[in-house]
């Protein structure tokens, strides 16, 4: 679609974001609030918002002599660095064999050594956001929800939600697929779906920014899935402005079949993908936000103010 198109239907690009939506409202001193996952966990925690459990923190080499005690009380885990983005350095394991190999999501082995080497790469920097020394999280696996059975491939699918303001705006759900080998990331291959925030209902997909209708690996339909929780999902995703005050803000949920929605974490740069994904331009919608003179105080209230914002310029969506 040719670009002129794509700037009157308000589609937004990443310099226009940068310039007019992250650089004004993103306060830099505010950053390491979302970028340090342990940081990001630890105020989740005392803002009484749901996050997996942690099971260990790894900051230095001569910790992960204690690795193999820590990981004997868990047979599923997730570690991953804290610094990092993109879903880089994340390794999940799903079990453990009668040998003592770990079993990782995509049904290959690794070995308690091979873990340790990878923890080793994570603390040196190898995927940090600035290549600076980093720290190993290890986690609790999420145990996605039944009603992702038919659209999901070996992965946890997570919800992305754009907050301006403190006011969720935009949704989509991300896929894994064999493609992104499991992950929920868009640019290692996941479908984004787009989700009606007044309803929670998926509606159009997207992946490697091509319209999609089915999931590539189940060949199931992707729209019309009904998002369970979503009321409380919305709410917890305006709730996390108050733990970390960056006028735009992407979060993501996921959701737990035992536990229910547990927010994983917060990005202060979210991509612009979620607008192909809704067939819709974030640039109006955010223009009307600006305006505004007072935001409400009461997250309840943000969302309403959202899903009516939303609803306003619905007519706008494209197809």
């Amino acid at each position: 679609m040719p670009w002129t198109r794509l700037r009157k239907l308000g589609i937004i690009g990443m310099n226009r974001r940068n310039a007019e939506f992250i650089m004004p409202y993103n306060q830099r001193s505010f950053y390491p609030l979302v970028d340090n996952k342990i940081i990001t966990k630890q105020r989740a925690v005392a803002s009484h918002i749901p996050v997996p459990e942690l099971y260990g923190h790894i900051e230095l080499e001569h910790q992960s002599q204690h690795l193999d005690a820590l990981l004997s009380h868990h047979k599923e885990f997730v570690i991953k660095p804290a610094c990092g983005s993109g879903g880089n350095g994340i390794l999940v394991i799903a079990g453990k064999n009668s040998n003592g190999h770990f079993r990782k999501a995509n049904d290959s082995l690794v070995t308690l050594e091979q873990i340790k080497h990878h923890i080793s790469n994570i603390l040196s920097g190898m995927y940090s956001l600035g290549g600076d020394t980093d720290s190993a999280i290890i986690e609790y696996r999420v145990q996605f929800d039944p009603c992702f059975a038919d659209v999901c491939f070996k992965g946890v699918p997570d919800i992305r939600l754009i907050v301006f303001r403190g006011v969720p705006v935009f949704a989509m759900i991300r896929l894994p697929t064999r493609q992104s080998d499991g992950r929920a990331n868009l640019h290692q291959g996941a479908v984004g779906v787009g989700i009606d925030i007044g309803s929670g209902i998926t509606s159009h997909g997207v992946m490697q920014s091509k319209p999609i209708q089915y999931h590539p690996d189940t060949d199931m339909p992707i729209a019309g899935l009904e998002i369970p929780h979503w009321q409380r999902i919305m709410e917890m995703a305006a709730s996390c402005y108050d733990l970390a005050p960056l006028g735009y803000l992407g979060v993501d949920i996921v959701l737990d079949r035992n536990m229910g929605p547990m927010m994983l974490e917060l990005n202060a740069r979210p991509g612009l993908a979620i607008q192909i994904a809704n067939q819709q331009g974030l640039g109006p919608v955010l223009e009307y936000m600006k305006i505004i003179g007072t935001i409400p105080a009461s997250p309840k209230k943000r969302v309403k103010l959202g899903i009516d914002i939303r609803d306003k310029f619905a007519a706008q969506a494209y197809g």
